[in-house]
């Protein structure tokens, strides 16, 4: 029998265009599967602790079953640096073309500063990050692990904004850069415990500056930690936020 070629060859080109049609959608299900799952543990782990958050309460919040979650996390520390990635992820994303309309490194500091202020007024956010901290402080044997885990993070996403924010600072290393962005990190957690705390307490303006003063601390530190006192006095800031003259 006769086979006709022609006729043949559209069809293993149909077959495959197919094929490959329901591959990808396949995979958008598999990526939109993944996504709720993520926005559920958000919810749960802020509502729960992320001690207490259960795993089955996960999947059900999203409309999934205990086997689709474990089908794209491994534990609920998993699913947790996924959160935390995707948001440090989103920060970068929305900070780079504000950081990139801004020439001077004050007027840098001061809108990277009322950034980190509404980041902190996050209530969802800054108890995960809390949530997420008790839990190591809890579990001694797992603490190490986490917070190299939660440092390499931070470090990895905050290398971008530091060199697009600064970059004339003199070349640091892997590790003092983490030793800042902790640093700042961690001031940032206390006036965000402090904001949920007590709501109100201290202005939006009053943040930004305590903010904007750390900034410029850390970054002088970076950049002028041999200097002299004498050459001090012509750094950019002090507490009370005034400007003094700038080598910058």
């Amino acid at each position: 029998m006769r086979v006709d070629s022609k006729n043949s060859g559209k069809t293993t080109a149909a077959g495959s265009a197919s094929g490959g049609e329901a591959k990808s959608s396949k995979q958008k299900r598999a990526l939109l599967t993944r996504q709720e799952l993520v926005k559920s543990a958000r919810a749960i782990f802020a509502r729960d602790g992320f001690q207490h958050a259960r795993i089955e309460d996960i999947a059900a919040k999203a409309g999934k079953t205990r086997g689709a979650f474990y089908a794209n996390f491994t534990d609920k520390e998993d699913v947790f640096f996924e959160i935390f990635e995707e948001e440090l992820d989103r920060d970068i994303a929305a900070l780079r073309p504000i950081l990139q309309g801004f020439s001077t490194l004050d007027d840098r500091l001061h809108v990277l500063a009322e950034y980190l202020c509404k980041l902190g007024k996050d209530r969802q956010r800054t108890l995960l990050n809390l949530e997420f901290k008790m839990y190591a402080i809890r579990h001694p044997h797992r603490r190490k692990r986490l917070a190299d885990l939660h440092a390499v993070m931070r470090l990895r996403c905050s290398l971008p904004e530091i060199d697009e924010l600064l970059p004339e600072y003199y070349p640091q290393n892997a590790t003092q850069k983490r030793t800042e962005s902790l640093a700042v990190g961690a001031i940032m957690d206390g006036l965000a415990l402090n904001q949920l705390f007590d709501p109100g307490a201290l202005a939006d303006d009053d943040v930004i500056r305590y903010l904007t003063v750390c900034l410029h601390q850390k970054l002088r530190s970076m950049m002028f930690g041999n200097l002299t006192a004498e050459s001090e006095a012509f750094l950019p800031i002090d507490i009370t936020g005034e400007a003094h003259q700038s080598v910058l």
